[in-house]
């Protein structure tokens, strides 16, 4: 899926200084030298047109840094953060912390590094990130600091990564967008030679390649898009003769699918070719029929599409640094999973994710289990909605169900379901400890890979070949030969297995990329992350 993904991996091993104020000090004072020129501050951001809606002040910057004990060298770097800010909040809006904080969460958690965990700061992160209705009050002073203390740990990650990079200190504000703009002159400027961004996409190769699509879809958008086509009662197939074939040719002919310069009306093979590279695209079965949900992906504008692509390059930016070798990558919206030996993609499957209200994360962790024959341990929330109220209605809801009562679970009790082939997790699970309580397992659903929109769980990751996942990773076991595995996962015994190397997961919520053959692709925005996120960064937005 991600060409290269591992060339921005090719960074050292972050190694952050002490907790402890002093040598905090001493050490950033040695390792991070770098000239003292503040930013001047950017009066012309406000609330009317800040990505964010939230702003503090110079007192409680200068209070966090005398409270702190912060060195000349890291208060500078935040002054100046927040000067090209006009001291708008970088990791808050007025509805919690946004996207961007949890990414560079992910960035900064998948480093497995002492000094930079704060017990506190994740306990806060994790409330936060529950009260999804809760309004953020810019003068709370427990979300002043935890504000400050993620732009301490973005300056000290920025300073020792970042700058190898080509990305000056001057950028740093504006890493995190501070300002609505125009699609196209945001496009512009990103694919202009002079800028930051034309560094920092020599070194990330997934970045760099959304370049050359948004250059094309910008040029596009310039010279007016594309018409649209009408819609048809039915279905436009091989054989049919009808001026809207002519559209939809000059459609694909615009972004490279249908070569040539055809303009005649009939739907020929050749067509039908182009229309099947459009749906394998597009997250559709290549059928080389044009259905009204394809006319109605077709009319979405060129410069929808460059808005597309701007909000997931804007992500690219936090892509983990992980070691060299194997790597798990799951794109959401996409309903895909890939493994990774580090040379080369080792093989990919269909995966269900979870549906909006139960929504699969965005975060990085390590694989470290495999669990055969897993008992699954019911969340709270399920038990309260779903095996509560199925007990009222059945008493013999749970033995149905293969379920048993382990005990109480604050004001309700604990559930869970024994192994077994009715068992929701199937027949093996793969855990990565994370706060989310996200994993990948087996399903009994297997008809559910068959659909092209996936997301149907309560927010794990499931699998369609589960079996195939728990033979690659152990597959340098000599404990664990293929028959044991087999006999494991239908013994009907739980029975964890640490692996003995870790393997790092990304998991990524990517609407627009570039696979490793150059192929443009576009999923849907099946959470909404891209609509939300084009009302923060454009001014007119798509």
């Amino acid at each position: 899926m991600f060409q290269k993904l591992k060339t921005l991996l090719l960074i050292t091993t972050l190694t952050l200084v002490s907790c402890d104020d002093n040598s905090k000090a001493s050490a950033t004072n040695k390792s991070l030298p770098i000239k003292q020129i503040r930013i001047s501050r950017d009066n012309s951001i406000n609330k009317q047109n800040s990505f964010n809606d939230v702003f503090l002040d110079s007192a409680s910057i200068e209070k966090y840094i005398l409270a702190e004990r912060l060195n000349d060298t890291i208060s500078e770097a935040i002054r100046s953060f927040y000067n090209a800010r006009n001291f708008e909040f970088a990791w808050f809006s007025s509805s919690g912390l946004i996207e961007q904080a949890f990414s560079f969460r992910s960035l900064y958690s998948s480093e497995n590094d002492a000094d930079i965990f704060n017990k506190s700061l994740e306990t806060r992160f994790d409330r936060l990130r529950a009260e999804t209705d809760k309004t953020v009050d810019e003068n709370d002073p427990s979300i002043r600091k935890t504000e400050l203390q993620i732009t301490e740990r973005f300056i000290l990650y920025a300073l020792k990564h970042y700058t190898k990079m080509g990305i000056s200190e001057t950028a740093l504000g504006t890493y995190i967008p501070a300002k609505r703009k125009d699609i196209i002159a945001l496009a512009d400027s990103v694919l202009a030679t002079n800028t930051v961004n034309n560094t920092f996409s020599a070194l990330n190769e997934s970045y760099r390649l959304l370049k050359i699509p948004l250059q094309q879809y910008s040029i596009i958008a310039k010279n007016g898009g594309w018409q649209v086509i009408p819609a048809s009662k039915g279905n436009y197939r091989i054989g049919i003769n009808a001026p809207a074939i002519l559209l939809v040719k000059r459609r694909l002919q615009a972004t490279g699918e249908l070569a040539g310069k055809d303009t005649t009306q009939l739907f020929d093979t050749g067509l039908e070719r182009a229309v099947k590279v459009y749906q394998l695209s597009h997250g559709y079965k290549a059928t080389g029929v044009i259905t009204k949900d394809l006319v109605n992906d077709l009319n979405i504008s060129a410069l929808a599409r460059v808005q597309q692509l701007l909000i997931n390059m804007q992500r690219m930016r936090w892509l983990p640094v992980q070691p060299e070798g194997e790597l798990i990558v799951v794109n959401i919206p996409e309903f895909e999973v890939y493994v990774d030996s580090g040379k080369n993609i080792v093989f990919q499957m269909d995966v269900v994710v979870g549906r909006e209200g139960h929504n699969t994360t965005m975060f990085s962790g390590n694989l470290n289990q495999v669990v055969f024959s897993p008992y699954w341990n019911i969340p709270p929330s399920i038990v309260k909605k779903e095996v509560v109220p199925g007990l009222r209605r059945d008493k013999n809801y749970l033995k149905k169900r293969n379920m048993e009562i382990t005990g109480k679970d604050g004001g309700s009790v604990a559930v869970r379901q024994r192994p077994g082939k009715r068992n929701a997790l199937g027949k093996v699970k793969f855990l990565f400890p994370n706060s989310f309580n996200i994993y990948m397992h087996d399903t009994p659903e297997k008809g559910f890979f068959s659909r092209s929109e996936r997301d149907l769980s309560h927010g794990c990751i499931r699998l369609s070949d589960a079996s195939k996942m728990a033979h690659y990773l152990l597959r340098n076991s000599s404990e664990w030969p293929e028959e044991k595995i087999n006999a494991a996962m239908n013994s009907g015994k739980e029975q964890f297995v640490r692996l003995k190397e870790p393997v790092p997961v990304i998991i990524t919520y990517y609407t627009a990329w570039v696979d490793n053959k150059g192929g443009l692709h576009f999923a849907d925005d099946i959470y909404g992350h891209d609509k939300e996120m084009a009302h923060k960064m454009f001014l007119t937005p798509q």
